[in-house]
């Protein structure tokens, strides 16, 4: 009965010392940049070739408790698409300011859940053909997309942020068809 009680008190002791070293998180600014595929969704079903590239910007991670902040993001992004015909390739890259609002679930102290909105400002767009494909025709793609991204990651106590998210674009990309962005991000940030 005594080791019972002995061992209870310890766990107590254990616990109440785990809870008191729970740290305050403090709101921070930081960069953050990494890897992007990107590809477009033709109608809902047909999928594009990816185009790689990157994205690189700023953030800021504003806490509303310990466990939820908002973070919203300034980022340079290239995207677009390829295809693939036998042996013509068509790519359009098309380069994004994109101004993202997540929210940041961390259910344990270093890792996070993130979702929300994103709007899009294409800077640039430029055609790419090679091999025996000749055309005049040039696909003039909407200056604004929109959509929602969800995410995952981890950020150590020192303000490093391993993360990977997905942009589903629901703004279409041309008048004419519906055309939306699709990116995966894999993200190194630092907190400054």
């Amino acid at each position: 009965m005594r080791t019972r009680f002995l061992i209870l008190v310890l766990f107590l002791g254990i616990i109440t010392k785990i809870t008191a070293q729970d740290k305050t998180r403090k709101s921070n600014a930081g960069i953050k940049g990494g890897y992007n595929l990107a590809a477009v969704s033709f109608d809902g079903d047909t999928k594009t070739g990816q185009r790689h590239g990157f994205h690189l910007g700023i953030y800021g991670e504003s806490f509303i408790s310990n466990s939820v902040a908002i973070q919203p993001e300034l980022l340079y992004s290239q995207q677009g698409y390829e295809i693939k015909n036998g042996n013509n390739t068509f790519t359009q890259k098309l380069n994004y300011i994109n101004l993202p609002v997540m929210l940041k679930l961390y259910p344990a102290q270093n890792f996070f859940l993130e979702a929300g909105p994103q709007v899009g400002f294409a800077i640039t767009h430029k055609e790419q053909y090679e091999g025996l494909l000749s055309t005049t025709q040039e696909y003039e793609p909407n200056s604004f997309d929109w959509g929602v991204n969800f995410g995952t990651g981890i950020k150590t106590d020192s303000g490093i942020t391993f993360g990977v998210r997905y942009h589903l674009g629901l703004g279409d990309l041309y008048d004419d068809n519906k055309a939306q962005n699709s990116v995966w991000q894999f993200s190194l940030g630092f907190d400054l």
